[in-house]
């Protein structure tokens, strides 16, 4: 498999777990030792591990940082999956990060997510409370709370969640026609700074989408998110996220325009705290000082 632009200084491989086979980036302080905490980074869509180019340099100097692409997405596999979707749940892909982790001999750890990333490590800190010792979800409220609070705003600015979700292979047909327009519409749709897009992560992020696989995996990943996710969601409603957790969100974008995020979290996890970012959706591309402080307080903590 090809890979074009990678992250300077860092280590990349493959991994193989019980479903899939994930492509991770690693990188430690020049001083590390086994009591270096690692912080895994997940990314979201329509992206790849390459999200976090302007922030994972600079926290790899306190950290130990492993950066994956999830299943479905970048150079990880693309398993097959059926109509119960339970393939592209997160409890699946929570599941592959966990023993991705465990392979590279990190028990317990830190993890912050962006996106369908947020989501993963949302039911990642639920199934696997004993892994996490502390937690960062940007810009999401937990997929549940998506779905009960629909209205004209929230559908319009991410109608993709009723777009992908469509049976039949239709999105994966409308999207195939031209990826290339629909990576890049939702790049300039979802942020407020759209030159914070560097051009070669740009192409790396259109050579992964392109792929046939890759636009039906990402549409099984939502399918999943509007069923097999919510009965699993739904089941732990009452169980709170242990670890600390930190939730950043953009100002600017709809999340942060449309929700009362501390509030919501406030319901899902035991100690919580969080801030807005003068920004759009891309908190790590288009705001990455503030991300970064923002990570670096928390986690240093």
């Amino acid at each position: 498999m090809t890979q074009g632009f990678k992250l300077e200084g860092f280590q990349y491989a493959r991994l193989k777990t019980q479903g899939a086979e994930i492509n991770i980036a690693t990188a430690s302080p020049k001083e590390y030792s086994k009591a270096t905490p690692a912080l895994l980074l997940l990314h979201g869509y329509p992206q790849t591990h390459l999200m976090w180019h302007k922030v994972a340099p600079a926290l790899s100097q306190h950290f130990h940082i492993v950066c994956a692409d999830l299943r479905g997405y970048g150079d990880s596999s693309k398993p097959e999956s059926d109509e119960t979707h339970l393939t592209y749940s997160k409890r699946e892909m929570a599941y592959d990060m966990v023993d991705v982790m465990r392979q590279l001999g990190h028990e317990i750890f830190y993890a912050a997510g962006h996106d369908r990333g947020a989501r993963v490590i949302h039911r990642m800190a639920l199934d696997h409370p004993d892994k996490l010792s502390k937690a960062a979800v940007l810009d999401i409220v937990p997929t549940l709370e998506m779905f009960n609070s629909v209205d004209q705003v929230s559908a319009t600015g991410y109608y993709h969640w009723y777009f992908l979700i469509q049976d039949k292979g239709l999105p994966e047909k409308m999207i195939g026609q031209n990826p290339d327009f629909y990576l890049l519409d939702k790049l300039d749709r979802w942020s407020t700074q759209p030159e914070s897009f560097e051009q070669k992560i740009v192409a790396e992020y259109l050579r992964c989408f392109r792929r046939p696989e890759t636009i039906h995996a990402s549409c099984e990943d939502y399918r999943a998110a509007a069923s097999i996710d919510l009965q699993h969601d739904k089941a732990d409603i009452e169980t709170k996220i242990n670890c600390p957790l930190l939730v950043l969100w953009g100002t600017q974008g709809i999340i942060g325009r449309h929700f009362d995020i501390l509030e919501i979290w406030r319901n899902r996890a035991s100690t919580i705290q969080g801030e807005g970012v003068d920004c759009g959706h891309f908190l790590a591309e288009e705001a990455p000082d503030k991300t970064l402080q923002c990570l670096l307080q928390f986690f240093n903590s």
